[in-house]
């Protein structure tokens, strides 16, 4: 979430590329969390976005949606940044978004933007988000009032190249897997929808494996990527890792696996663990603590799950971001 110290980060950002002469080289590096640490509000004020960002979360809007929004409410994104100067700019981007776009990485500071302040607009309509302030000033972006982020084309003193991403994360695990004897089979790295539904569909996945060899045989590392969503109904504490975890959990039951799930980047939702693992009897271990994954699910609490049945991971930022990681062994 954007703050004071994101608006005098993005402030002077602005400023000391404002001041580099033609002939100048700009080094940009990027990664996935950019959005929140680079701010520089347009036509709302910082608590108006701040309050928008965690509504558009809430109600799981994907991060292509989110950073469309951002964009059109900022001087610094959806490639502000690169226009504020005058020097050849060079951006290498650390990748955590699904297909890798440049221009939602950090909501693109230095990359053209292929969104307009319509889009925008219709992202607050798809999830009926009131936002005042912010529909007011995306309105008049979208009659022609307000310069729109500069397009494809626009920018040809930049040059971008994804220097790593969750593909590259996916493949770096799966060869530490090979080297200690552990066959592992990427799934994919596009994974998005809900976290329920991923989980469901990768339950589906341990059972056919395990009951009929299909569609790969066992024993084996199953890899995932992405990034899933949470629609927020309760109040609880965790985030999209843990509760894809914890519906996991609740679709194998007794069955279990041994897995996680994680945020490369160490952090997880509102929670302070990165992810969580699960064991082959966290199920029955969770029953004898007395804890109900359904009651915990209800309330979007899988961090106080994890956290009170000692499977939260708690590793603190990493210091990169290349969207999430799951692993999942099937004998």
């Amino acid at each position: 979430m954007p703050d004071e110290h994101s608006v005098r980060a993005a402030e002077r950002a602005l400023a000391r590329v404002g001041e580099l002469p033609v002939g100048a080289r700009l080094l940009v590096l990027v990664s996935g969390g950019g959005s929140a640490l680079l701010s520089a509000p347009w036509g709302v004020t910082l608590a108006h976005k701040q309050a928008l960002t965690r509504e558009l979360l809430r109600a799981g809007a994907a991060i292509e949606e989110i950073n469309a929004v951002r964009k059109h409410l900022s001087r610094v994104k959806g490639g502000r940044l690169a226009q504020a100067t005058r020097a050849q700019v060079r951006v290498l981007l650390l990748s955590d978004v699904i297909g890798d776009d440049p221009s939602v990485i950090a909501s693109g500071p230095a990359v053209p933007d292929t969104t307009t302040f319509a889009d925008a607009l219709a992202v607050l309509d798809r999830y009926a988000l009131t936002a005042p302030q912010a529909r007011a000033h995306l309105a008049a972006g979208a009659r022609g009032e307000l310069p729109e982020t500069p397009k494809p084309g626009g920018l040809p003193h930049v040059r971008h190249t994804v220097v790593g991403s969750n593909r590259a994360l996916l493949e770096a695990a799966q060869a530490f897997l090979a080297a200690r004897g552990v066959r592992a089979v990427i799934l994919s790295d596009t994974f998005g929808g809900e976290a329920r539904d991923l989980a469901g569909f990768h339950a589906s996945l341990v059972r056919s494996v395990r009951d009929h060899g299909t569609p790969f045989r066992g024993p084996l590392a199953l890899l995932s990527g992405g990034e899933a969503t949470v629609t927020v109904r309760g109040g609880g504490r965790g985030g999209r890792n843990q509760e894809f975890a914890l519906w996991l959990l609740r679709a194998l039951g007794e069955r279990g696996v041994y897995a996680l799930s994680a945020g490369s980047d160490g952090i997880d939702g509102n929670s302070g663990a990165a992810g969580a693992f699960l064991t082959p009897d966290s199920h029955a271990r969770a029953r004898a603590a007395g804890l109900d994954p359904a009651g915990f699910l209800a309330r979007n609490d899988s961090g106080s799950f994890f956290a009170a049945l000692g499977d939260a991971l708690l590793t603190g930022p990493s210091g990169h971001n290349l969207n999430d990681y799951r692993v999942v062994f099937v004998a």
